[in-house]
């Protein structure tokens, strides 16, 4: 499978991105999606993920903030983020997950930068 993310971007601080992400396989045949961001010089960290019966779980640092959905019809991953911050400025990656959340594909990535 191939993952295409887009919608990242520079916003204020207070502000709204909503980030795609385009999967070329069904997304219904891996036990979930996720994304995840990653800061310069540490490793990916999980944001968001939702299973394929569409329950979802949420980092600490985004709970309340952000919305992660999916269309299968047309195997897109959502990922809403509201009330922006400074710290959420990171390179953002859409993942196909198995069972015990191992990554199976990841995008490309798609920087998202909020200024103060």
């Amino acid at each position: 499978v191939q993952l295409v993310e887009s919608g990242g971007g520079l916003v204020q601080a207070g502000g709204s991105l909503r980030l795609s992400c385009e999967a070329t396989e069904k997304m219904s045949s891996f036990f979930a999606m996720g994304w995840y961001r990653q800061f310069p010089g540490t490793e990916r960290r999980l944001v968001a993920a939702i299973g394929a019966g569409g329950a979802a779980y949420y980092g600490d640092s985004v709970l309340g903030r952000c919305t992660i959905t999916r269309d299968d019809a047309e195997n897109i991953l959502i990922l809403q983020m509201d009330e922006l911050r400074p710290e959420d400025t990171a390179m953002y990656y859409c993942a196909a997950l198995g069972h015990n959340y191992e990554s199976r594909a990841w995008g490309q990535g798609t920087q998202v930068t909020v200024s103060p």
